[in-house]
């Protein structure tokens, strides 16, 4: 029996007055930051939460996010993370189908206003949920008629919770993912998966006790940063040095402010610090501190892996997971690199290539042949949020199917070669085809829509849609590509979109989007 939220608490009992979260000026001890994550989940226990219970939270890289994150785990409840970039359509979605109790969302800006999309998402669900609006200034009123505060909501409840242990094996988060045979889908994570994982990043990495500093530009809500940049580090007493956005000039003048020792990004953060370096950067004091770069989210351009340890000093660790593995499946060894090669299975993993079209699970034996990776062992979820059959579908005897196409070579290292799913990758985001075309084919003028990726400097891929109208309908492009930017997140819309005759099809009427660029 324990409880994923040890973590904090640990680190808050051994290093109460270490700095826990760095942003900008202000700093949080791991003292004060369990303290606001009790009160949390004081909180919650007023309002009826339970054991078991989700509870979703909306926030950007702020100190917000950890606090009301472990304060929902203390509870015993189940943090449902959602992504900053929803509209309130893909909310309401979300909070429906994890069937939420309450919901924590940031008010966001102008140009992002994530607390109005969260509110009307919240508003348009089956059971609306207890609604917490967390405001950037604490002191400030709520500016939603009727709404709770954050600040409001925790008031002056005591700094002290009696944390509810939960069964290593109850679920502890659930992150939406999603493939092309659907709308997105919940990954249950259990308490003993994220555990697991953090540890074993601790051990991947040498983390150090009270003495790493990382940067987190990775987004918290996504499963990436919460495992590496926090449940790990926080388990370690590290600094968290918190950047709401990546901006490449910033991260740099951040990696020598305040001394990083580690950071985590996907390639295109890495690509964008590269492009920041001019001769006004002073790279000594980079060089000198950071001791530990990763990478993950999608594959490394060998020439940036180069060009970093060419001119930042560091050799970068490239890894491979996905939301279903907790994330962190394989890595890449700094004593043995292989450039282009997500690495070998962390401790306590097993892979296997297997038959891609075989319903028996038949393992690929030769070396260097081509299969579809599979992954056992303790990262692996508990299954899909009430949907046993997409379940077993995808995991047989503890083994997990991810979709991607790989090869292993004679040292037992794995290369990811394609994808059998056709996600796109934009910016480090996962974007799904299928999930893009069904919003778009509930415009009245579309009839049929096919989506694609297309490559994109910068971001690595971009999404583009080929679009067929209905008879006598007017709509541009232009106004079909604005409508669409309303619908759906940011990194989500086809900044692309093509209207088209027809589309090539097999005989069987299924879209060949090979033919489609």
């Amino acid at each position: 029996m324990y409880n994923l939220s040890v973590v904090l608490e640990d680190s808050a009992r051994t290093h109460p007055d270490h700095p826990a979260l760095v942003l900008g000026d202000r700093r949080l001890t791991y003292a004060q930051v369990e303290a606001s994550a009790n009160q949390v989940a004081g909180y919650l226990v007023s309002i009826g939460i339970e054991p078991g219970d989700r509870v979703a939270l909306t926030c950007p890289n702020l100190p917000f996010f950890p606090i009301v994150y472990y304060g929902i785990l203390k509870t015993g409840a189940v943090v449902v993370p959602l992504n900053v970039l929803n509209k309130a359509r893909e909310v309401t979605y979300y909070l429906d189908d994890a069937q939420v109790s309450a919901y924590f969302c940031f008010e966001g800006t102008a140009e992002l206003p994530m607390g109005r999309e969260g509110y009307e998402g919240a508003r348009g669900a089956a059971s609306s949920p207890t609604f917490v609006l967390i405001t950037a200034d604490p002191a400030a009123p709520s500016p939603i008629d009727g709404v709770t505060t954050l600040s409001q909501a925790i008031g002056s409840r005591p700094p002290t919770f009696a944390t509810v242990q939960r069964a290593e094996t109850d679920t502890a988060v659930v992150l939406y993912t999603s493939g092309t045979t659907g709308r997105p889908k919940g990954a249950e994570l259990s308490h003993s998966n994220q555990l697991m994982n953090a540890l074993v990043c601790n051990r991947l990495f040498a983390s150090r006790p009270g003495e790493d500093v990382h940067l987190v530009a990775l987004p918290l809500f996504h499963t990436f940063g919460a495992t590496v940049d926090l449940n790990a580090s926080f388990s370690m007493a590290s600094t968290l040095v918190l950047m709401p956005r990546f901006d490449p000039a910033a991260a740099l003048d951040l990696l020598v402010r305040e001394h990083v020792t580690f950071f985590a990004g996907v390639p295109t953060m890495w690509w964008g610090l590269l492009g920041a370096l001019h001769d006004g950067v002073d790279v000594a004091p980079i060089a000198e501190n950071l001791r530990m770069g990763v990478s993950g989210g999608a594959a490394m351009p060998v020439e940036i892996l180069r060009a970093v340890q060419e001119k930042l000093g560091v050799t970068i660790m490239e890894g491979y997971g996905l939301s279903e593995t907790s994330p962190v499946a394989c890595f890449s060894l700094r004593e043995r690199p292989r450039p282009g090669s997500i690495g070998l299975p962390v401790w306590g993993i097993e892979c296997m290539l297997v038959d891609p079209a075989s319903p028996d699970w038949e393992a690929v034996r030769e070396v260097g042949e081509v299969g579809e990776l599979a992954v056992r062992g303790h990262n692996i979820m508990t299954g899909y949020l009430n949907r046993p059959e997409e379940t077993a579908a995808v995991v047989h005897d503890g083994w997990f199917r991810t979709g991607d196409l790989a090869r292993r070579d004679e040292e037992g290292f794995y290369f990811i070669v394609d994808r059998s799913k056709d996600m796109i990758v934009r910016g480090g985001y996962n974007v799904y085809p299928r999930e893009v075309e069904e919003v778009l084919m509930t415009h009245p003028d579309v009839s049929l829509a096919a989506v694609i990726g297309v490559p994109a400097e910068g971001i690595g891929e971009d999404v583009k849609a080929h679009v067929i109208l209905r008879d006598g309908a007017a709509v541009t492009a232009q106004e079909l590509r604005e409508w669409a930017k309303e619908q759906m997140a940011a990194y989500k819309y086809p900044r692309e979109i093509v209207l088209v005759d027809e589309l090539p099809m097999t005989s069987t009427g299924k879209i060949l989007k090979r033919e489609l660029s």
